[in-house]
């Protein structure tokens, strides 16, 4: 198999809110009260809602910088390269990165919705809710609808409220959305564990509906408890180690045996930690009979597979142990912008690791795109044939899309020559 002949469709990337996202969503009465995109005096770009400051709004979105200058910003729009936040310019982006379709996963509210929660909390949990019904609905309808068969829609979830939570899961189907972004791990937000039954309406729904729970790394990095003086490094390496702790609250819970349908991908978090935890899992479940645990005529590894999507980047030594892993549950994702992410030679890099661990094409297709739209029931075929789907054929719309380094200053430069966005600066 050559790069130019696979087919890709990425299970996660991520995208940079554009200011103007809730302009068309949100109720003309509440116009006046929806998240907004300003300039402090220090020229840093935040979000401001219910009277509380969200934040930088671009985490590590470095795609094109120099590694240099790579870090856990840009402050600004203007220093992004514009296929983070602008939709136009992201397809072309995928086009040269030879990426058919992609999942995208927020910034500004947080991978689980949690800026929603928090507004909720210390403000007006209906009008939160009203905001977030909103995201979702810019993300399906015009992030994902501006270009239809080349994304997964990815919905929030108001995880604070059950009844609100399970009527968003059937809202956002009804709409096209077969995945929601849940926290790894909800007890860090106040909220019962996946070890409860509380969360027992949403996993019937999400069941009933066919709808993705996606448990993407970050909501549970404080679950990463070391010294004071833990380094960025910690957090950036130990990051996919959360996935563990998640399995563990949803496989002995027991979710995944009370629920037969409900599908689980561990977003972002690599497989070389799978292998491992399922020989300790099974091995546990043989010899610590007193716990009083029952799979039936199942081990927790049978269990484990039945359910999951492990989404890896780079794994070059696990991927040596795909079969053994399950060829049928590995899923790539090319993790576009962040300093992680493989562009624009993702293709590429994907079969050298894929070779190199003696995988066949066949293997290889499963992983590129295959895995993802079976679980997800996507068909990245209903908009673009086969035929024009493959890297090659993309890469071929794209052959003008600028692929060298650019110093986050020259982005800048280009941006205050022709702003995408008039962005409001709060006086000191």
């Amino acid at each position: 198999m050559r790069a130019e002949d696979l087919i890709i469709v990425s299970i996660d990337d991520h995208l940079i809110e554009p200011p103007d996202m809730f302009d068309n969503h949100v109720p003309a009465k509440y116009a006046d009260q929806a998240p907004k995109l300003i300039r402090d005096v220090d020229g840093l770009e935040k979000w401001v809602f219910q009277g509380t400051t969200m934040g930088i709004m671009g985490l590590n979105s470095v795609v094109s910088w120099p590694k240099e200058q790579w870090g856990m910003d840009p402050s600004t729009l203007s220093e992004m390269r514009p296929g983070s936040y602008d939709i136009h310019e992201r397809i072309r982006d995928m086009n040269r990165n030879g990426v058919l379709a992609s999942m995208c996963f927020p910034t500004f509210p947080g991978f689980s919705g949690r800026t929603f929660q928090e507004a909720a909390e210390i403000g007006d949990p209906a009008l939160a809710l009203i905001m977030l019904q909103a995201y979702n609905d810019w993300h399906i309808d015009e992030w994902c609808g501006a270009y239809p068969g080349r994304f997964m829609p990815l919905a929030l979830p108001p995880a604070w409220d059950m009844e609100a939570l399970t009527a968003e899961v059937h809202r956002v189907a009804a709409k096209g959305c077969r995945a929601i972004s849940m926290p790894e791990l909800p007890h860090l937000l106040g909220l019962p564990s996946y070890q409860s039954d509380y969360w027992d309406p949403f996993f019937t729904a999400v069941c009933d509906e066919g709808v993705v729970m996606c448990l993407h790394i970050g909501q549970g990095f404080s679950a990463i408890s070391m010294a004071d003086d833990m380094s960025n490094d910690h957090f950036m390496v130990l990051a996919t180690q959360v996935s563990v702790l998640s399995v563990q609250d949803l496989m002995w819970g027991p979710a995944l045996r009370k629920y037969p349908e409900l599908k689980v991908a561990w977003s972002e978090g690599g497989i070389g930690w799978i292998p491992f935890l399922l020989d300790r899992c099974d091995r546990h479940y043989m010899n610590q009979k007193w716990t009083g645990q029952d799979f039936g005529d199942k081990l927790p590894s049978d269990v484990f597979r039945e359910h999951a999507l492990a989404c890896f980047i780079s794994d070059p030594m696990s991927l040596k142990l795909a079969h053994e892993i399950g060829i049928d549950i590995i899923a790539f994702e090319s993790d576009y912008p962040h300093s992680d992410g493989l562009w624009p030679d993702a293709p590429e890099h994907l079969l050298v690791e894929c070779q190199q661990a003696n995988l066949s094409d066949e293997d290889i297709n499963k992983i590129s795109w295959q895995n993802v739209s079976r679980f997800c029931d996507y068909d990245p075929f209903t908009v673009i044939p086969k035929e024009q789907a493959s890297v090659g054929a993309l890469r071929s719309l794209a052959k003008d899309v600028e692929i060298t380094e650019v110093p986050r200053e020259i982005f800048r430069a280009r941006y205050e020559a022709k702003p995408h966005y008039d962005i409001q600066t709060l006086s000191a």
